[in-house]
């Protein structure tokens, strides 16, 4: 198991159930980011996730933790992509989400590693956070272009983002003279996903307040939204009490019919 310092905290999690993802930033240290440029260039579409370099950054202490957090350990590997935009391609790619319909609670992950630095007119993936709760298949979602709050994966070398498996997203064009690469891993959970991170900080009220944020693009419907993440959070927790704002305590009211006299 990784060490507490290295797992995610309370809150981290419950940002994570709010949006669908977590960023890191510049985590990935130069060296391995140029050996992976490196790999990308020489191997393009062959089988990289079992090769020294991407093997090194996937057991960084950092990302073990990241890893673990979120759906335990021994994760079952699901695949891998090295996507690759070439330099001056304006195309960009349809809104989409990869998993297909999944009603359940368990989620699995994908991260995406930016090796290189990836300014926005490089493009980047976008996202659109608070999406993972809207469960589609696959590209039910191209007549849609743009969204309130989206974000691009502009990001500096080295940088992580890890995703709920539901999340909607899309290639952007890359504006610039050089090639862009993203690698994308997704992982299964092999193991019940409930209190796997730090909880030293489970009974922070910030929590409450992070599963309360207001993606904009919901509408009137973000609240149907914080029914989803109270739901999940139970799930993650184990506490099948848990509420914010009332609004799980108040759907779950069913009081006994009277008895007659």
């Amino acid at each position: 198991m990784p060490d507490q310092q290295h797992l995610l905290t309370s809150k981290q999690m419950a940002r994570f159930v709010a949006d669908g993802y977590l960023a890191f930033e510049g985590l990935v240290p130069d060296p391995l980011n140029q050996a992976a440029v490196k790999a990308f260039e020489e191997t393009k579409h062959g089988d990289l996730w079992n090769s020294p370099v991407i093997q090194e950054i996937f057991h960084l202490p950092e990302i073990e933790g990241i890893t673990h957090s979120l759906i335990g350990t021994d994760p079952l590997y699901d695949h891998h992509a090295v996507h690759i935009k070439g330099a001056s391609d304006a195309e960009g790619q349809v809104w989409h989400a990869d998993a297909i319909i999944d009603t359940s609670l368990r989620f699995d992950i994908q991260y995406m590693y930016f090796a290189h630095d990836t300014p926005r007119e490089m493009g980047g993936t976008m996202i659109l956070p608070g999406s993972h709760f809207r469960r589609v298949s696959c590209t039910d979602i191209t007549r849609h272009h743009n969204f309130l709050g989206q974000k691009a994966m502009a990001c500096p070398a080295g940088s992580i983002y890890v995703l709920h498996m539901g999340m909607w997203h899309c290639a952007q064009p890359n504006h610039t003279d050089r090639t862009r690469y993203m690698f994308k891993l997704r992982l299964n959970p092999s193991v019940r996903q409930l209190r796997l991170w730090n909880t030293a900080d489970i009974d922070d009220p910030e929590i409450g307040r992070i599963l309360h944020t207001n993606h904009r693009w919901h509408g009137n419907e973000d609240r149907i939204e914080v029914v989803n993440r109270i739901r999940l959070w139970r799930y993650i927790t184990g506490n099948e009490s848990y509420d914010t704002g009332y609004w799980m305590t108040r759907i779950e009211n069913h009081p006994g019919e009277a008895i007659a006299a």
